[in-house]
């Protein structure tokens, strides 16, 4: 039996034992009176204030006061007989709907949940720690859980319909959000909202919570700052702009970065930044500007460091032209579930920009423009670790080698909670580039590749 059934059941069984209290709200079930007599309301008060909801002028302490107002003067009119917690609970409900996003309104303000996922109006489920749970609110139908993601798409001029039934947006803090209506959502819609914290992951929170050792993220800043073109990689969910966001924060703050984005998420505080966000076709099927558009566009802009917040097809082609021609210090993330198999992808994203290239002449180029490969993964414990920090060590014949910097303790087993036990170590290799960032001036000390001192035993990297 489905975790969703059996809480179902054991709901209804509660609901019979409990009374019959109208306001008694259990996992999967809504009160029908309470959910028209809201809809009456939420009409009401949309008709009566109207454009004050869009005046820039108020701020949002003022719109509060003036939705609730007109909420207890609408409920003031109705004659259907309300408790206490029906009453407290109906306008926190229209409050949700009017200046928030309704049910998940409360699933967002959660600093645990990190993902949200409706999967249809009445099965909404939450990440935590990395876990999936079922969460106790829902939407009252297809038509309510609609009309939030209308207002979530609109928010940055995008928009969401039958012809364009797809659609990533941004809420306002950043987070990511994407959206699948009918007729392509069977049992939807679909809306998915990937969190990001309102203050954004240092590296001191990536130590913490083990995704990568002390000595690790001291070598991931001297190549940052030395002006190496990483690659970000790994599966869905796995932190990579996380990761990218905070390797984007040792940037610095005197040099001119320019960030491509989907839709905006990363997060830099430096100075001088300039962030581009692509632009979908309109009703006509006309004014696309992709990414890799942009990309090519931020040659012009003279830019010192070239952020690309993943490389998903052709424009892969444009991001190591840029890394060979002088725009050092790139950085990018793409889908790969370990470093030999991000080069493959990374070579088959190069031949989707149109040009029949030699496959030597790809790997060349990878090989000259890609330094290192940071690869990330979230493991069966929930937590999500960095695994490899790989160099791009050159060619050998047809072959572009690589060789393990860092990498993560999988021997060192588990906790009785089932948590992973081990950390990233290093290899006991000093990378070839190590001369490189000599130049710049960051000397990498022997310790930091030390395969004592609470690193791993010397590993044969060379693959």
């Amino acid at each position: 039996m489905s975790l969703y059934k059996r809480l179902h059941e054991a709901n209804t069984q509660e609901g019979a034992q409990g009374g019959t209290a109208p306001q008694a709200r259990v996992m999967g079930r809504r009160d029908p009176a309470l959910d028209e007599l809201r809809h009456r309301v939420h009409s009401s008060l949309i008709e009566e204030l109207g454009p004050i909801l869009y005046d820039k002028r108020l701020t949002e302490d003022e719109l509060r006061k003036k939705v609730h107002e007109a909420l207890h003067n609408a409920l003031a009119m109705e004659r259907t007989p309300l408790s206490a917690a029906d009453k407290a609970q109906l306008i926190q409900d229209v409050s949700d709907d009017i200046l928030g996003y309704g049910p998940i309104d409360k699933l967002l303000r959660d600093d645990d949940i990190s993902e949200i996922m409706c999967n249809g109006p009445k099965n909404i489920y939450v990440e935590k720690s990395g876990k999936l749970t079922l969460a106790d609110v829902s939407f009252v139908d297809e038509l309510h859980l609609r009309r939030i993601i209308d207002k979530i798409v609109a928010q940055i001029g995008r928009r969401i319909d039958e012809s364009s039934p797809l659609c990533d947006a941004r809420l306002p803090d950043g987070s990511r959000v994407n959206a699948v209506i009918s007729p392509l959502a069977v049992g939807g819609p679909f809306l998915t909202i990937r969190k990001f914290a309102a203050d954004p992951l240092r590296i001191d929170d990536l130590i913490r919570f083990g995704t990568l050792s002390v000595h690790s993220a001291r070598f991931l800043q001297a190549c940052i700052v030395g002006k190496l073109n990483v690659l970000v990689s790994g599966g869905t969910g796995t932190g990579k702009t996380t990761t990218l966001n905070v390797l984007s924060s040792f940037i610095p703050s005197d040099e001119r970065i320019i960030t491509v984005e989907d839709a905006k998420e990363l997060q830099l505080h430096q100075d001088h930044v300039l962030s581009l966000e692509t632009r979908p076709a309109n009703v006509e099927g006309k004014g696309e500007v992709s990414i890799r558009d942009l990309v090519k566009n931020t040659l012009r802009m003279r830019p010192d460091r070239i952020v690309v917040g993943e490389c998903r097809s052709g424009e892969a082609l444009d991001m190591l032209q840029a890394m060979n021609t002088g725009h050092d210090g790139s950085l990018t993330t793409l889908h790969a579930n370990n470093p030999r198999d991000t080069l493959s992808r990374l070579e088959t994203l190069v031949l989707m920009a149109g040009y029949d290239l030699p496959v030597r002449a790809i790997r060349e180029q990878i090989a000259s423009a890609v330094d290192m490969i940071v690869q990330l993964q979230r493991l069966r414990d929930g937590s999500r670790r960095i695994t490899h920090i790989t160099e791009v060590a050159g060619m050998e014949g047809e072959v572009v080698t690589l060789q393990d910097v860092f990498l993560f303790d999988f021997a060192a087993g588990v906790d009785e909670q089932g948590r992973f036990k081990g950390q990233l170590k290093s290899t006991g290799v000093r990378p070839k580039f190590a001369q490189k960032l000599a130049d710049h001036g960051i000397r990498l000390g022997p310790e930091m590749f030390s395969p004592n001192g609470g690193e791993a035993a010397p590993t044969k990297g060379r693959r």
